[in-house]
C-alpha cells in the first residue's frame, strides 16, 4: 500500500521487492542515490600477471617490477668444421667475454619447426617454367626427396639470443626478488604491482642498457659471432612466436607499416547540431 510521508508531501507508492533472479542494487549512498552494482572480482591468475611484462619501448622490455631487458640476436658458427687452433681461439675469446661482463646475462636457445611449404611452392613454380627435360627430372627427384623428409621428420631451426638485464636497484637483490615473484605467480599468489619510473631513471636505464649491449656485441664479435639488438617490433614478434608457436606459423604478425586500407576518422571542428536535445524541436 502507499505510505504517506512524514512531511506531508505527495504519496509515493512503495516499490515491490525484487524477484530472486534480479541483480542486487546497493542503495544508501552518500548522496542518497543508488550506488553502482559491484561486479564479480577478476581472476588474479591471468597471463598478464605471469608474464611480468609491462611494456615494449625503445628496443627494451620494461618489466612490471621496474627493471629493463634488452635482447641480442646471435648467429651461430660451425665449431665442428674449425681446426684445432681456431677452436682454441674461440674458447679463449669466450672465456675473455665471460670475464669482461660486470652484469648477469641469460642465454636463450629457441628451437622452432620450419614450415617448408613456401619453399616447395617456389620449387614447383620454377619446375613449371623449366624447359630443359634433364633439369626438370632432377628437380622432380629433389622435390620428392624434400617432401619425403618433411613427412617423416620435423625440420627444426635453432635461434640464439642473449638477454641483457638492467635493474634500477641492486642487481643481485632485484634478481632474487624477481625469481620469488615468478615462483609466487606460478602458484597463484601474484599481486599486481604498479611501479612508476620517472624520466631521469628511464634515460639512465636507456644509456646503461646501450652500454651493456655494446659490451655483449663487442665480446661476441671477438669470437666471430655476428650479433644485433632486437628493436621494438622484433621484440613483439619474438614474444608472439614464443608464446604462440603453433599460431605463429599459420598467422604471423602483420607489418602495420604496410596497412593502408584502414579507415581514418578525424575529429570535426566545432559542435555538432543536436536538434533532438532541444525540447522546442520535438
Amino acid at each position: 500500500m502507499p505510505t504517506p510521508p512524514a512531511n506531508g508531501g505527495p504519496v509515493v507508492p512503495t516499490p515491490s521487492p525484487l524477484p530472486p533472479t534480479a541483480a542486487p542494487t546497493v542503495t544508501g549512498g552518500a548522496n542518497g542515490k543508488n550506488a553502482p552494482m559491484v561486479g564479480p572480482k577478476r581472476n588474479p591468475n591471468t597471463t598478464q600477471n605471469t608474464l611480468l611484462i609491462s611494456e615494449l619501448r625503445d628496443s627494451m622490455v620494461v618489466m612490471s617490477d621496474g627493471s629493463f631487458r634488452a635482447v641480442v640476436a646471435c648467429k651461430s658458427i660451425n665449431f665442428d668444421l674449425m681446426s684445432e687452433r681456431e677452436r682454441e681461439a674461440v674458447e679463449y675469446s669466450y672465456q675473455n667475454f665471460l670475464n669482461s661482463l660486470y652484469f648477469p646475462v641469460q642465454i636463450f636457445i629457441r628451437s622452432q619447426r620450419v614450415d617448408i611449404g613456401p619453399y616447395l611452392d617456389r620449387l614447383e613454380k620454377i619446375r613449371r617454367s623449366q624447359d630443359n627435360m634433364l633439369l626438370g627430372v632432377l628437380m622432380d627427384d629433389y622435390i620428392n626427396f624434400i617432401t619425403a623428409i618433411a613427412e617423416e621428420t620435423n625440420i627444426m631451426d635453432k635461434q640464439f639470443y642473449i638477454v641483457v638485464p638492467y635493474f634500477t636497484a641492486a642487481d643481485v637483490n632485484s634478481a632474487v626478488n624477481s625469481s620469488k615473484n615468478l615462483l609466487n605467480g606460478l602458484f597463484g599468489q601474484t599481486q599486481q604491482q604498479h611501479i612508476k619510473i620517472d624520466e631521469a631513471i628511464y634515460n639512465k636505464a636507456k644509456d646503461e642498457v646501450r652500454n651493456r649491449v655494446n659490451t655483449v656485441t663487442g665480446g661476441l664479435f671477438q669470437m666471430g659471432v655476428k650479433a644485433s639488438q632486437l628493436n621494438t617490433k622484433q621484440l613483439g614478434e619474438l614474444y608472439y612466436n614464443v608464446y604462440n608457436p603453433d599460431t605463429a606459423v599459420r598467422e604471423p604478425l602483420t607489418n602495420f607499416d604496410d596497412v593502408t586500407s584502414a579507415t581514418i576518422i578525424e575529429k570535426g571542428v566545432g559542435q555538432a547540431k543536436q536538434p533532438f536535445m532541444n525540447q522546442g524541436d520535438m
